[in-house]
């Protein structure tokens, strides 16, 4: 299973999805473990069990175990830092910025990869749940690590891809007819 696999379960409408999916992979300029990690951390953040099972079996031919297991606690994380963040940046008074979160977030301190990496994770799965303090923060991270913003933009290209292919094909399946 793969992203050839995705890509095979696409419908002729998302060619456009299915064409960015399939470069996604074969072109990118980061590291392995940067690309694959990014991959997996948005898989997971889309909640869609196909997409997650078809790119975390691939993304662990790339990754090792650590590794692996630190891109699952990026999307974990986040999934709980976005709305948090988000919440408090929405809400629209600042004081709420001042305030301490008391949430514990010691795997953003020690993730168990490179600290880069895991930052990059958590701008990408930050992207697809559409929480523009916890973009601006962890982009602040990449940047001053010495990620460029091409590097930044792959990842975000990532994380818009893999959404799209996991809204697409749960769309797909709940238009499909119900069999008995």
């Amino acid at each position: 299973m793969s992203v050839d696999a995705l890509k095979g379960a696409l419908p002729g409408y998302a060619k456009d999805t299915k064409l960015n999916l399939g470069s996604l992979t074969s072109t990118s300029q980061l590291s392995e473990q940067q690309l694959w990690g990014t991959v997996l951390a948005c898989a997971l953040a889309t909640r869609s069990a196909t997409v997650i099972r078809e790119l975390a079996e691939e993304a662990g031919d790339y990754l090792s175990a650590e590794a692996f297991e630190a891109a699952k606690g990026a999307a974990s994380i986040m999934a709980m830092n976005n709305v948090y963040y988000r919440a408090t940046h929405l809400i629209g008074d600042e004081t709420y910025a001042t305030l301490p979160a008391k949430l514990r977030m010691s795997i953003i301190g020690k993730p168990g990869v490179d600290k880069v990496d895991f930052e990059l994770w958590c701008l990408a799965v930050s992207a697809i749940n559409g929480c523009g303090r916890c973009l601006e923060s962890h982009e602040k991270v990449v940047r001053e690590a010495g990620l460029s913003r091409e590097l930044v933009q792959e990842a975000l290209r990532i994380a818009a891809v893999v959404n799209a292919a996991a809204a697409t094909l749960d769309a797909e399946a709940a238009l499909a007819p119900a069999t008995v």
